[in-house]
């Protein structure tokens, strides 16, 4: 929870500079830069990072790891250099991507291998090391004002070398918690391939929408429509931060054993007494916090609340998928997340061209209102079956 609060606190701070210091212009072009970044990660992990927590407890860790580093990052590389190859394609908006392409494969590196290693630190139920690269991440917010005539490059590169630093420090971390890194274990890659290959289209298809909204957002709204998104995500997302920061957890002490039905109530327990208040303050106070950012993100407040309201419905979605990675349900997994992606992006883009930014807020609660329930037929047929001894197949 201190990592989550942190995370979201330095982004909340973070944006909130960049919106003063620079151009709203600048902050829509950083956000699709960063959003760019971030979905190359995504795509590049390849479902390892979900393995290392899952075989951690079961196999030789210096080996699981190492596996997962030197894979991870070769992908992430390579994805890369396609990416910026063909920026003509993807986003003619983020052309200004060519001119920086050494800067920028350099800090996709740092952010790809930090990424597996910060699941390694969860994997050994060291958090508190998580916890201490965040405040790392955390110094974004001071290079913000040295990097400020660079506009939008300044805003990418504050959070690039925040990544580079990061690196750093999760190499020495690593070596105080006795793992070192082996080389490549076939034999778990073999073993871990269904595993990871779907929570791999499983994470993808989750996550992947968060970082493609502000791509559409650009190319569909504009450059400053996508600054009022994220620096309202970025908002909510102090809300979000409290179902993964269950979930995840959920989903560790249930690779090592722990009761999963215990885990799930105290979960949703915990989830939802935090959710609460949070969702009344951000509803009451959220106007007040945009327009400390700039009087010009005060538009954003129908969009802010409405994410918000929606943190509810994503919370119960957000656990059934733990319980499925726990429980190896990889089919019910990849079900859910497909109808989630599919419905997202959706509606993101037919709600835009009706109603505006706001559009992609009405998504979210449509998105995830219907996603709550299929979950809740679904968990209703797995207890007819169970009651009957059927298999589920």
């Amino acid at each position: 929870m201190l990592t989550s609060f942190s995370a979201a606190g330095f982004g909340l701070i973070f944006w909130m500079l960049a919106a003063k210091l620079y151009s709203q212009e600048d902050v829509g072009i950083a956000t699709a830069l960063i959003s760019s970044m971030g979905l190359l990660i995504l795509l590049s992990r390849l479902g390892l990072d979900q393995s290392v927590i899952w075989f951690f407890p079961k196999r030789d860790k210096s080996r699981v790891l190492g596996t997962a580093l030197i894979v991870t990052t070769i992908s992430a590389v390579a994805a890369g250099i396609f990416f910026i190859f063909t920026i003509d394609f993807w986003s003619p908006e983020l052309k200004i991507i060519t001119t920086i392409a050494p800067i920028y494969l350099i800090f996709l590196t740092a952010n790809s291998i930090t990424w597996i290693i910060e699941g390694s630190f969860n994997a050994i139920r060291k958090s508190e090391y998580y916890f201490l690269l965040n405040l790392v991440f955390g110094t974004r917010v001071i290079f913000l004002f040295p990097l400020v005539i660079m506009g939008a490059l300044g805003i990418f590169c504050s959070v690039g070398i925040s990544f580079f630093l990061g690196l750093i420090l999760s190499i020495i971390l690593l070596y105080m918690s006795g793992i070192k890194l082996g080389g490549m274990d076939w034999g778990f890659l073999r073993d871990s391939l269904h595993f990871s290959a779907g929570n791999y289209i499983a994470g993808l298809l989750l996550a992947a929408p968060k970082m493609v909204l502000p791509i559409i957002v650009l190319n569909v709204l504009g450059a400053n429509e996508t600054a009022q998104y994220y620096i309202a995500y970025a908002l909510v997302s102090i809300l979000f931060m409290i179902p993964h920061a269950f979930t995840t957890s959920l989903f560790v002490e249930g690779s090592h054993g722990e009761a999963l039905k215990g885990n799930v109530l105290k979960s949703l327990f915990g989830i939802y007494i935090l959710l609460i208040p949070a969702v009344l303050m951000l509803s009451i106070f959220g106007e007040f916090l945009l327009g400390l950012i700039g009087p010009s993100y005060t538009s954003a407040f129908g969009l802010l609340r409405i994410l918000a309201i929606s943190s509810f419905l994503v919370a119960l979605c957000q656990t059934y998928i733990s319980i499925k990675k726990v429980q190896d349900d990889i089919k019910n997994l990849i079900f859910i997340t497909v109808l989630i992606f599919v419905s997202l992006i959706g509606f993101s883009y037919t709600f835009m061209f009706k109603f505006g930014l706001i559009g992609v807020g009405y998504a979210w609660i449509a998105t995830y209102l219907l996603g709550s329930f299929v979950i809740g037929l679904m968990m209703k047929r797995e207890k007819w079956v169970l009651k009957r001894k059927i298999p589920l197949d």
